[in-house]
């Protein structure tokens, strides 16, 4: 490739065809398990269809806690949204999955409530609502009211099943800066027969605090806002958990993009092409490799000043650059920290990874359209026998990068090789 595409990065639709979305859905979720388990009694689940359009998320509250609810509430939340992106009709995969779980003798109660949410690009969403407390959609600093639809379920066995039971339904067409709040009834209940919330929290009281924090917050991401509300949830239980609380939110609003260039072109007329591009990027903007960094610096006109840092990979400050450090190594130990998953992220890779790789990672996992510039010339110091045998190619790094962001994380990315 000897010439950057410009319109690549500034157009509507990439090498694939794949439309860049102006609206981009965030999804996310916080969980508390009950106090004394080893085992989520809730699960949350997100699924996206192959050409990321659309984004499925249930709340599956198994009844009890433990293993076991994890168990049916990980099968309710699997299987419904498996179905429903199928494009299965949302009442007979609801009232499969019902008829299929067994019912608690004692309570005449399912063994998993859930709430579910399919949110679309086109702003169309539509909502399933069983046992669950009523979500909450917000918009312009109010809670909207939904028109439900009950329908009651035909249980095989009229026995074995809550009296008056029924599947709530309801559709919603969003705007950018929208959001759907959904919690398990151990929200709602916190704090039940104890102190100030003696009746339990309530879900208007609920609703009061995901008001407020907006307020105060107008940019709050889906997880802090979940996370607010499971915490408070956790402190009016007396700061411990007596049943298991999880919170999910889907965000609708402007997408947040970055720029990660990495490696240097293989023809040196694109040297120059490399670094308009990235002078002219709108978003946060990542340098990885020092040859990258020195050649952007060149063609900028910029300074570049490097300053070592312990447990990690060199940091450089350059103007117009939110992050500059190496390049191989920061990629393939922040593709290693995501494969894992929160745990390594949150947990003890998170002392060992180094603030470079760190930041790395932040600005990823706050970004939702990601491109990649990845030079294609070869770094001999990669082909140095004195180097780890285990360091993998840049290219082969970024395509399981792209992938796993795209996958795990639903971002959007891009991948440009010059």
């Amino acid at each position: 490739m000897n010439n950057i595409n410009m319109d690549f990065f500034t157009g509507s639709c990439d090498e694939r065809g794949f439309e860049r979305k102006e609206i981009f859905i965030e999804v996310d979720y916080f969980l508390e398990r009950k106090h004394g388990e080893f085992s989520d009694g809730d699960v949350f689940l997100s699924r996206k269809n192959k050409s990321g359009s659309r984004i499925v998320s249930v709340l599956s509250d198994g009844l009890g806690s433990g293993i076991k609810a994890n168990v049916l509430a990980a099968l309710t939340a699997s299987m419904l949204s498996g179905f429903v992106l199928k494009d299965i009709s949302l009442h007979y995969a609801s009232s499969l999955i019902i008829n299929s779980l067994p019912v608690c003798k004692k309570r005449a109660l399912s063994y998993a409530a859930f709430t579910l949410v399919d949110a679309r690009h086109n702003l169309t969403v539509r909502f399933v609502e069983y046992e669950n407390p009523p979500l909450a959609v917000v918009r312009d600093g109010r809670i909207l009211e939904l028109k439900k639809e009950a329908v009651a379920i035909d249980r095989k066995n009229k026995k074995t099943g809550p009296e008056n039971e029924a599947l709530y339904y309801s559709t919603h067409q969003a705007q950018p800066g929208d959001r759907i709040v959904f919690f398990s009834d151990g929200a709602a209940q916190a704090g039940i027969g104890r102190g100030e919330f003696e009746g339990g929290w309530g879900v208007e009281n609920i609703n009061e605090r995901i008001l407020g924090q907006i307020r105060s917050h107008p940019l709050i991401s889906s997880r802090d806002l979940a996370k607010s509300v499971v915490q408070e949830a956790v402190r009016i239980d007396g700061g411990k958990a007596h049943d298991d609380i999880s919170c999910g939110v889907v965000y609708y609003r402007k997408p947040r993009d970055a720029l990660v260039v990495t490696g240097a072109p293989f023809h040196k007329e694109n040297d120059a092409n490399a670094a308009a591009v990235f002078n002219n990027f709108s978003g946060k903007k990542i340098i990885l490799g020092g040859t990258t960094a020195k050649i952007i610096a060149r063609e900028l006109n910029r300074s570049l000043e490097t300053r070592c840092e312990d447990g990690g990979p060199a940091v450089s400050v350059m103007e117009g650059a939110d992050l500059v450090c190496e390049g191989a190594l920061t990629l393939k130990a922040a593709a290693g920290i995501l494969e894992e998953g929160e745990a390594a992220w949150r947990g003890s890779a998170r002392k060992s990874a180094g603030g470079a790789v760190l930041q790395f990672i932040e600005y990823l996992l706050n970004s939702d359209r990601i491109d990649f510039i990845v030079g294609t010339k070869i770094n001999e110091a990669h082909f140095n026998p004195d180097m780890p045998v285990e360091l993998e190619a840049r290219r082969a790094v970024i395509k399981r990068l792209s992938a796993l962001l795209e996958e795990r994380y639903f971002k959007q990315t891009r991948v440009t090789y010059i």
